[in-house]
């Protein structure tokens, strides 16, 4: 299918956004008497369910790649949008049989047949053929975390460099710190846990009393359990399995009364603290730090037990994109919405940063770009055109009024320059999508984070 886009990044001409290729798949199948339904159920051993459907045209000839290329795409992003270890396919057994084929070891998707299968959820990824009548229905229930501003509470955040905690009382952040430490190649989890216990102390310092303990952290977290995180990259997986995998449980039980203790991803957290800022919901979070980071929380105002991992979801279906080098997948979002997107266009640009770490690469680039240096420009508002296209498509899959954006590659001028792209795309190609682009305010940026993260649990 030749697929044009009515914007074309500067630096990326070849870029086939997903969107409109599955718009135009779509069509085609819609415009073919003889298409067909194919349901696919996204499933966890908890019994959570995330259903889809959609027509494939007849699975014949040229088309087998087309319907193959369309429903693959689509469960990869359901996969790391929404999470789930068993896939359910009816109505079609030869897209069954692909998809067995490629999420295995030694498929094309062994990277996600491992990481979401065995590391997340327990047990690798495994593709079964059932009728439509033996599809569950749809299950997924929200967490009804955060908003909860009563009381004494700890609220803090985990990063890379720093440890981010708060003393806040009745919603006021009446105590604030970061402490800085270096997880990431620290092999005793020791190190982690008294990191962590230490922070939580200090905070408790300025309390008459505790009353809850709400965190982030980076990484998969499932029930305040740590499924893996890049903070324990040091530590064995034995040793994660037996102690850091629980330990937020383990410092509830054993140094906090068991008082309420709530943990979730940053992202997560990230966007409860968009929601809580601007007093509104349906709001994705989008970080462009050293990956893509992502939260959502939803109409309602609540966190989703997804697990919106947008770094992994593919955004553009070009054969000639870059490929993720952790995954060794093509076109998905780290290559287009991080510090790796500006190294990977800077050479397109016309900057020589040969062998040069990304964040330091990212500085020379703001750096020009302050000056008003053309080059840097074109690297922002190529990611501004990805951008928008991208808004579009996780507009498929999320109810979304409020896109918040953030993170390194946000800040200074190129930050609204990608704003302006991702905005033009949008009135240009989507103009029936009612999304506003939002950056946090100072308050959010200062303490919204802590506030969040204190106010998860309820006290009841």
């Amino acid at each position: 299918m030749n697929i044009q886009p009515k914007i074309t990044p500067v630096l990326d001409p070849g870029f086939v956004p997903a969107v409109l290729w599955n718009q135009a798949f779509e069509a085609k199948a819609a415009a073919d008497p003889a298409s067909h339904q194919v349901d696919i159920a996204l499933t966890r051993n908890d019994g959570t369910c995330f259903r889809w459907s959609g027509k494939l045209l007849p699975h014949t000839g040229e088309n087998v790649a087309l319907n193959e290329t369309y429903v693959e795409r689509i469960v990869k992003f359901l996969l790391w949008q929404k999470g789930g270890n068993i896939i359910l396919v009816a109505g079609d057994d030869a897209i069954a049989d692909m998809l067995a084929s490629r999420y295995c070891k030694g498929g094309a998707r062994e990277f996600d047949w491992d990481f979401i299968g065995k590391k997340i959820y327990g047990s690798p990824i495994e593709v079964k053929k059932v009728s439509v009548e033996e599809l569950p229905e749809e299950y997924s229930g929200s967490m009804t975390l955060g908003r909860n501003l009563d009381g004494y509470r700890i609220g803090f955040d985990l990063g890379g460099s720093d440890r981010k905690c708060a003393a806040v009382v009745n919603g006021e952040v009446v105590y604030s710190e970061e402490v800085v430490w270096d997880p990431y190649f620290q092999k005793d989890p020791q190190y982690h846990i008294e990191g962590i216990q230490d922070s939580l102390e200090r905070a408790a310092a300025h309390l008459p009393r505790v009353d809850a303990i709400g965190g982030s952290s980076a990484g998969v977290i499932i029930n305040s359990e740590v499924r893996t995180s890049s903070l324990f990259r040091g530590v064995s997986q034995e040793d994660i399995e037996k102690t850091l995998g629980k330990v937020f449980r383990t410092l509830q039980k054993e140094k906090w009364n068991n008082i309420p203790f709530e943990v979730v991803n940053d992202g997560e957290v990230t966007a409860l603290a968009g929601a809580m800022g601007m007093n509104d919901n349906a709001v994705l979070g989008v970080a462009m730090g050293t990956s893509e980071a992502a939260g959502y929380v939803d109409p309602e105002g609540h966190i989703k037990p997804w697990l919106n991992e947008l770094a992994f979801a593919p955004v553009d279906y070009s054969e000639e994109g870059g490929v993720d080098e952790w995954s060794k997948d093509m076109g998905v979002g780290a290559l287009y919405f991080s510090q790796q997107a500006v190294a990977r266009l800077a050479p397109r640009a016309g900057f020589q940063f040969e062998g040069m770490p990304f964040p330091e690469q990212l500085k020379k680039v703001q750096a020009a770009m302050a000056e008003g240096d053309e080059r840097a420009r074109k690297i922002y508002e190529t990611i501004g055109v990805h951008f928008g296209y991208a808004i579009a498509h996780y507009a498929r899959f999320y109810d979304i009024r409020n896109l918040l954006f953030l993170g390194r590659v946000a800040s200074g001028d190129g930050g609204q320059i990608i704003i302006d792209k991702a905005e033009e795309v949008l009135r240009t190609e989507f103009p029936e999508l009612k999304i506003q682009l939002r950056v946090p305010d100072e308050k959010t940026k200062r303490h919204g984070q802590a506030v969040a993260a204190a106010s998860l649990p309820a006290l009841s």
